[in-house]
């Protein structure tokens, strides 16, 4: 999951982005709303904590050029305004969940995890032949084994398992997967599929496609090609 943390206050700011990072996303971090469009004019992000009263372009115009956008982003709209009317006008521009100031960190992370799920195309639980992915509790199966993974092999899985057999090139798990300090050309995507695959052990679960990128394999379906590495 990548997530943009949108606030002037750089301790804040910073602070939500540890601790989402720490939870296993991949979050980019903009301290005023013009940082922000820059960044959503070229990336693509699941969810967007926007604060609302930011310098330069207001979170409320930040909010509505989302929306009028072809972004599927979700939005959780901060404010350290309280009333009712407050939170009426964030929702009313079209942000998808409100968190008022100061807020425990904990409902912050459940209302993020809770906004990525809204997609109708990432339920809750992926499977893929035999390979069992639960988004919400971090935890992948297969063949009714747990294997232990971490957060960017987690990430890239759960990519992959999203698209029910399709192929990822390695830029999108890039920009899914790493925030944008991540370099283009580095090979950290095939080193971490390469670990991926390993741990998922045998039959291989993935496949890499010459050219395209990667994609999972179903090992229980007998309509499926057989997966090589």
């Amino acid at each position: 999951m990548r997530v943009l943390v949108v606030e002037d206050q750089r301790v804040l700011a910073d602070r939500i982005a540890e601790g989402l990072r720490d939870q296993g996303m991949a979050v980019d971090i903009a301290y005023d709303g013009a940082t922000a469009l820059e960044l959503m004019a070229y990336s693509s992000f699941d969810v967007i904590v926007l604060d609302r009263g930011l310098p330069r372009v207001h979170g409320d115009a930040v909010c509505a050029s989302v929306v009028a956008s072809p972004s599927t982003a979700r939005i959780l709209m901060l404010t350290a305004a309280a009333g009712v009317e407050d939170r009426v006008d964030g929702l009313n521009l079209g942000a998808d969940d409100y968190l008022g100031k100061p807020f425990a960190f904990n409902e912050l992370v459940a209302r993020v995890h809770a906004l990525a799920r809204r997609s109708p195309s990432t339920p809750p639980t992926l499977r893929r032949g035999d390979l069992i992915v639960d988004r919400p509790r971090r935890r992948v199966t297969r063949a009714n084994r747990i294997i232990a993974l971490t957060r960017k092999e987690f990430g890239v899985l759960e990519v992959l398992a999203a698209t029910d057999g399709g192929v990822v090139s390695a830029e999108e798990l890039l920009e899914h997967v790493w925030d944008a300090n991540a370099d283009p050309f580095s090979n950290t995507v095939s080193v971490t599929v390469s670990r991926l695959r390993k741990k998922l052990g045998r039959p291989p679960a993935i496949e890499t496609v010459i050219g395209s990128g990667y994609r999972l394999c179903d090992q229980r379906s007998d309509h499926d090609e057989p997966c090589a590495p």
